[in-house]
């Protein structure tokens, strides 16, 4: 079978220190453009993919088997794939694909929650998760015991899209440098509240009005705020080394981020407008001498999907591909 999953955009978290006894908190929207795998069984235990992404797949296929004696005997074939490190939700999309793909193979019935518990997914929230689960734009409501619940799923207006700048810069922390930040990150309560404050009469009354002016308004304000709790640990509000890039993106669209912990930022815009703006961030790019990737981030309301599930096919497929 063939699994396809969205990208995740991060777009922050409300409260890091439980005020009122959930930690965290994270709203993100789903993106098209993600992972392509393709899982069948196998003989043996076959991953066809780049470095991390195959230890994640290994790390899968053992957790899977642990948990609900599936075997570790797939093939495992990333098609296409995600960035690693850049902000846009790698592990988890891929985690939760191969997860996905191993038990529809073995008639599992397993929520997505589920298969992301046994995987290890959402201790810091679950932006990522629910972006797989269904798409669209999600918040979910802070850690406390276990994975954090689904508490706002929004299809993000089609009209929409991000100005994604991806710099050739350093990667962002991956789990286990990011393990002592989140663990040790300090929040301020009256933060958290103008956050949630934004949010509820804000953010969300703007995307149920189509409101592109205001959603970014106050996208931006939240960034800037969700800064605040990790300038200890990446020298201000935002990288540093992304502050001309988000310049830019200030002043030429709606609304502006960073998306977890870099490099890759954000611009809320009309996708109609994109070609324009992509040719003057592209200028703005060479005239200060940034490399870096310019794409189009359209969203995604479906979430991941599975595009093939005919076991015969499949191995008809291997047995051609053998010969």
């Amino acid at each position: 079978m063939l699994i396809r999953t969205p990208r995740r955009l991060h777009l922050g978290l409300i409260d890091p220190s439980a005020t009122f006894g959930r930690r965290f908190g994270s709203l993100g929207v789903a993106l098209e453009g993600g992972y392509e795998v393709r899982i069948v069984e196998g003989e043996a235990m076959e991953v066809i993919a780049d470095g991390e992404d195959r230890e994640t797949i290994e790390f899968v296929i053992r957790r899977m088997n642990s948990a609900y004696e599936t075997g570790v005997n797939y093939l495992v074939e990333v098609r296409q794939a995600i960035p690693r490190h850049v902000g846009l939700g790698s592990t988890t999309q891929l985690s939760l694909a191969v997860a996905m793909g191993i038990a529809r193979l073995n008639n599992l019935n397993v929520s997505i929650e589920e298969l992301a518990r046994v995987l290890g997914r959402g201790r810091n929230g679950g932006a990522g998760i629910y972006s797989f689960a269904h798409g669209g734009f999600v918040i979910d409501g802070g850690v406390r015991n276990g994975i954090p619940p689904l508490i706002f799923r929004q299809d993000f207006p089609p009209e929409w899209g991000f100005l994604l700048v991806i710099p050739e810069l350093k990667p962002g922390l991956d789990e286990e440098e990011e393990k002592p930040v989140m663990a040790g990150v300090v929040g301020r309560a009256d933060v958290a509240m103008e956050i949630s404050h934004r949010i509820l009469l804000g953010l969300l009354p703007a995307l149920k009005e189509r409101d592109v002016k205001t959603f970014g308004e106050h996208l931006s304000a939240i960034q800037r705020l969700v800064g605040k709790h990790f300038e200890p640990y990446q020298g201000g509000e935002f990288r540093e080394d992304v502050k001309l890039i988000l310049d830019f993106l200030a002043e030429k669209t709606y609304g502006h981020g960073q998306s977890s912990w870099g490099p890759t930022v954000y611009g809320l815009i009309l996708r109609s407008e994109f070609q324009r703006l992509s040719a003057e961030a592209h200028d703005y790019l060479q005239e200060h001498g940034i490399r870096a990737k310019v794409e189009l981030g359209l969203p995604n309301n479906t979430g991941a999907e599975i595009i093939g599930e005919s076991a015969f096919l499949e191995r008809l497929i291997r047995s051609v591909e053998k010969e």
